[in-house]
């Protein structure tokens, strides 16, 4: 019997399913929207007030380093601090910070040791800018009476550090963090009544992009200045004081009681106030109504309220695609790569597992949009086509951790032929990164969990991205030809959510009959092909059931030999494959196979299926984002249903680092 399942959004309820270790289900469904999908870094505040070694008995600078260890979770480079100290006409600010982890960083430079009543503090995930002591947050204006951490991404942040230097600010990093402090000075000097606060609502007024902001003064000594705008930020009011955070583990010692902000918020916290005013709505915020209860455990904490860190690092896709489509676009390596392989002779693609998947498709978008011929091998695999390679050639080489050694040596030997370097990796400052002749960040943000989510779609947005700039470099594409497809592509986080509020009924629902199965094959054509090989890695990794991954035209020579009755074979059908795929879903059919559709076509064609799951229509550009989350929830729920645990499949490992 054919079933077509089309869901609607899923409401409230979704979401008290994903957070639900809170209470009240209207609060559980904001929290879910502005603070859920968390992003890369990690951001503290605390205005205490009184001597906090006597109300704690810990220094300030304790309490802020503690609450950074509980955020270690998250993944970083870099962690530092800063404290105001000596109120009145002597405020100044205190900085210490350098590239490593909380432990070894804080003991060397002796964060316990600082004392006050305001500070902030931050564990970097390097996007703009290596990972370096100069790099590491917090970052202050000319005169260090600013200091500002920030999580996200300011897009424009190119053009204000140039209007920013002609004026005659003195930049010390590369970050695009600092021109947040030097914009509120320069508010300061050319304003000269104008009070800090509003120094600092015209300065965000001013940024491009995400962000959640924290920031201190000697202006305003007893506050703590905020902004968000799409990365998470929070307030905890506590008994000793108010604080500020990224994410709610940080604040549990201290508080369970705090307000989830939303994009556009920006104001002030004080040891006993809290002020919220709201940019985009042009109004203040009355935040005794905002307050939610938070009752977790740590564990539960640290997973943002979800049971593991897969299924948290699927959900942050959206957040994740966002961050790497905006990132590249605002960062002129994304161009300098274009032309880069516009004028390569030969194009080699190299990676390992999942990035070899992404791998594919980004091969698929340069031979079906600029019409060059792509050369891919898994790295493993180098020694023959290294037999091709010559000088002028470049090699692609994908890396989620940038640390993968067949992936390495195989570019190494290549390098040694000639060829160019480009890299695709999540890891600044990794090996990869280093010995690469242009690096291309993905920018997915710590993943944790053993198994590639986010940070396969953020291979494969960054493909996508340098495949249509190729073809403008190349001529191939105009301007305004690249410019549509690229404002396509600005669909893929919401549609990324889309598919997973779409599809995790059927996820949950289906994994109770895969998990009976010993075997399942994921069919497809075209580009469906490399995303049912992603499918079927999944399964095989996370639930340990035997899945293979085939051409469905391939299919009839060989492997249709093992399916009987029930068997499960799942097709992805994609826009280039639906007139050719409907015979193998017969041919599947006839052996007595259980066969699942996704798609993104609504087409009669396919009814033969005994289920058709409909997902949101979109392009070519976009299917990969629509057909890859339901696929992991598929494992994730398979393995969870079978009492595995999906963060730590056995004998795998997070980076591959022996041959």
């Amino acid at each position: 019997m054919l079933e077509v399942v089309k869901y609607s959004y899923i409401n409230k309820k979704a979401c008290s399913y994903k957070m639900g270790y809170m209470t009240d289900h209207n609060a559980i469904a904001k929290y879910c929207k502005n603070v859920g999908r968390k992003t890369m870094c990690g951001i503290v505040g605390m205005c205490i007030a009184g001597d906090t070694k006597n109300r704690q008995r810990q220094t300030l600078g304790e309490m802020l380093t503690s609450a950074l260890k509980s955020l270690e979770y998250r993944g970083y480079d870099s962690v530092g601090l800063a404290i105001l100290q000596d109120y009145g006409f002597s405020s100044k600010i205190i900085i210490r910070k350098a590239r490593g982890k909380v432990d070894e960083v804080s003991k060397r430079l002796q964060f316990y040791a600082l004392t006050g009543q305001v500070g902030i503090g931050h564990t970097r995930w390097a996007t703009h800018g290596p990972p370096n002591d100069v790099n590491a947050h917090p970052h202050t204006d000319c005169k260090d009476k600013i200091a500002v951490v920030h999580n996200g991404i300011i897009k424009n942040f190119y053009e204000l550090k140039e209007a920013l230097s002609k004026e005659g600010h003195v930049f010390k990093s590369d970050t695009d963090t600092e021109v947040i402090a030097h914009l509120i000075e320069d508010y300061l000097i050319r304003g000269k009544k104008m009070s800090f606060y509003q120094a600092f609502r015209n300065a965000i007024s001013r940024l491009e992009g995400s962000y959640a902001i924290a920031m201190i003064s000697t202006y305003e000594p007893g506050k703590i200045f905020f902004a968000k705008n799409e990365s998470p930020l929070i307030i905890g009011l506590g008994k000793s004081g108010n604080y500020i955070a990224s994410d709610i583990p940080a604040l549990l010692p201290y508080t369970k009681t705090v307000i989830p902000l939303k994009d556009g918020d920006l104001g002030w916290i004080s040891p006993s106030d809290i002020h919220i005013y709201n940019i985009r709505e042009h109004r203040g915020r009355d935040w005794k109504s905002l307050v939610i209860k938070v009752e977790w455990k740590p564990e539960m904490a640290k997973k943002g309220g979800y049971p593991h860190y897969m299924i948290k690092e699927i959900h942050e896709q959206p957040i994740a695609v966002k961050s790497t489509y905006e990132g590249l676009l605002s960062d002129n390596r994304l161009v300098l790569a274009a032309e880069f392989l516009s004028s390569a002779n030969k194009i080699f693609v190299t990676a390992a597992g999942t990035s070899y998947h992404a791998g594919l498709i980004l091969k698929h978008f340069i031979e079906s949009i600029v019409k060059e011929p792509v050369y891919s091998f898994i790295s493993s695999e180098y020694r023959l086509p290294l037999n091709l390679v010559e000088e002028n050639d470049v090699i692609i080489a994908i890396s989620q951790s940038g640390e993968t050694i067949d992936t390495i040596k195989a570019t190494r030997e290549f390098k040694k032929k000639g060829a160019k370097l480009l890299s695709i990796t999540n890891v600044l400052g990794s090996a990869l990164d280093r010995e690469s002749d242009l690096t291309l960040p993905m920018r997915a943000g710590p993943e944790i969990g053993v198994a590639a989510t986010k940070t396969f779609l953020t291979q494969v947005m960054t493909g996508e991205l340098l495949a249509i700039n190729m073809a403008r470099s190349a001529g191939i594409l105009s301007d305004m030809e690249a410019d549509a497809l690229i404002k396509d592509l600005s669909r893929a986080p919401n549609m990324i959510s889309q598919s997973i509020v779409q599809t995790e009924k059927w996820s949950k629902r289906t994994s109770e009959y895969l998990r009976t199965k010993p075997s399942a094959y994921f069919l497809a054509r075209g580009l469906g092909v490399p995303l049912a090989m992603e499918a079927a890695l999944k399964v095989k990794e996370i639930s340990y059931i035997h899945a293979e991954a085939y051409p469905a035209g391939e299919s009839k020579h060989g492997p249709i030999a093992v399916v009987e009755e029930g068997f499960p074979v799942f097709f992805l059908v994609t826009l280039d494959s639906v007139e050719e795929i409907q015979g193998n879903i017969a041919e599947m059919k006839a052996r007595g196979a259980r066969t699942f559709v996704l798609t993104t076509v609504n087409s009669d064609k396919l009814s033969i299926s005994d289920q058709i799951l409909v997902l949101p229509e979109g392009t070519s550009l976009i299917e990969p984002f629509v057909l890859t989350p339901p696929f992991q929830l598929l494992s994730y729920y398979t393995a969870v249903s079978l009492g595995y645990d999906p963060d730590k499949p056995r004998n795998l490992a997070k980076t591959v680092t022996v041959e």
